[in-house]
């Protein structure tokens, strides 16, 4: 039994967050999902999300594969969240290759291709030009 971990914004839902779940979801038998917290994404992109936090962990539960979600307060905290998820997996996007190696000591590290073609940034930008 295999416990797969993860993190991510979560804003604007598309079908990249989707893709990345399930294929994480396939390296494990329990998916455990860190949630950035609205501070957390002002400090990483200067911008809050769209959603509140609550409403995307709320959001990332309901999805077919998740078994917990979980506020993530903090980039420097994924080793304890690691520890104490008791994870044997960390899975990230392929955008942040070999910036979680360090955890290769915690669990094993995978890097997974993003979806071609979407992005919440890109979303972001192409719906602010319609309002």
């Amino acid at each position: 039994m295999k416990t797969v971990i993860t993190f991510g914004t979560f804003d604007v839902l598309h079908i990249g967050h989707v893709k990345i779940l399930q294929r994480a979801r396939m390296l494990g038998s329990k998916l455990i999902v860190g949630v950035s917290s609205d501070a957390l994404n002002y400090s990483k992109k200067q911008r809050y999300p769209v959603y509140p936090e609550k409403e995307r962990m709320d959001i990332v539960a309901a999805i077919q594969g998740v078994d917990h979600v979980f506020r993530e307060e903090a980039l420097e905290l994924k080793g304890e969240y690691i520890k104490k998820y008791s994870a044997d997996v960390l899975v990230m996007g392929n955008d942040w290759e070999g910036r979680f190696d360090e955890f290769k000591s915690l669990c094993e590290v995978v890097y997974l291709p993003r979806t071609d073609g979407v992005s919440t940034t890109q979303l972001i930008a192409e719906i602010k030009k319609y309002a």
